[in-house]
């Protein structure tokens, strides 16, 4: 049986210890090609670079770096570098820090996970709640990544996996969860730079709001890794019919 091929990519950039420690960890059950960004992209979201050209360095064999976010990086590699033999699974991270709740939707980890998603790949978003376990992290990604060769994913949704930052033995449990919810973040820091002009700093994020049982929160709270499946579909399918009432009612205006 061949090995699996499994692309790796990342939003903390090609030389990362997490993206670093999940191929080696998983180079020992499938072939492994990375392709990340050549520095920290963190909150690129799903953002493509369209007005410049793509700059891209092979580092080593397998291992490529891109001028661009995590999204211009697994669309390189699927429509360009491995267009000729697609990868079997798309994993990204291990990110340096949480995926919780309404985070993902600036996640570049999940942006790049959610690109192989669009081409068609059953694609993983692994982040630690932390940066001291990413041997953990990397312990839960090659556990799924066995239960994917044995029960092959779906590519009609995306997993966003956080796992908490603590040693593998002392993880309670693993847990499918729903994002849960913080309050709007905190305000934005004025501050002066040397030359004197005015800047500005995003706040820290808000407060817990909508964290209880069943939650992504409430599973790492507890040393569980949280599993969460994600739609990309954004259509209120619920809001359907009545949006086609209220346009009738202002057409008849």
């Amino acid at each position: 049986m061949n090995k699996l091929r499994i692309l790796l990519s990342n939003d903390d950039g090609v030389f990362a210890e997490g993206i670093n420690t999940l191929a080696a960890v998983l180079s020992d059950i499938a072939d492994i090609t990375i392709v990340a960004p050549d520095r920290n992209r963190s909150g690129a979201s799903n953002s493509l670079t369209l007005e410049s050209p793509l700059r891209v360095r092979q580092i080593e064999t397998n291992i490529h770096s891109v001028q661009g976010t995590p999204t211009d990086c697994v669309h390189f590699a699927l429509n360009e570098l491995m267009k000729d033999n697609l990868p079997d699974l798309i994993i990204a991270g291990i990110n340096h820090g949480a995926n919780l709740g309404d985070d993902t939707l600036y996640s570049g980890t999940v942006a790049a996970a959610t690109e192989g998603h669009f081409l068609g790949l059953p694609a993983i978003a692994m982040s630690l709640v932390g940066r001291n376990h990413f041997d953990t992290a990397a312990q839960v990604a090659l556990e799924l990544v066995r239960n994917h060769i044995e029960k092959p994913l779906t590519t009609e949704r995306v997993l966003n996996v956080n796992v908490p930052d603590c040693a593998y033995a002392q993880i309670t449990s693993w847990e499918v969860t729903r994002l849960g919810a913080r309050h709007h973040s905190e305000s934005m820091i004025k501050a002066t730079d040397p030359r004197g002009e005015t800047i500005y700093w995003l706040g820290p994020p808000g407060k817990k709001q909508d964290a209880g049982k069943g939650t992504d929160f409430y599973a790492i709270k507890h040393n569980q890794v949280s599993i969460t499946p994600l739609q990309v579909d954004l259509t209120a399918h619920d809001s359907l019919a009545m949006m086609a009432g209220w346009l009738s009612i202002e057409s008849a205006k």
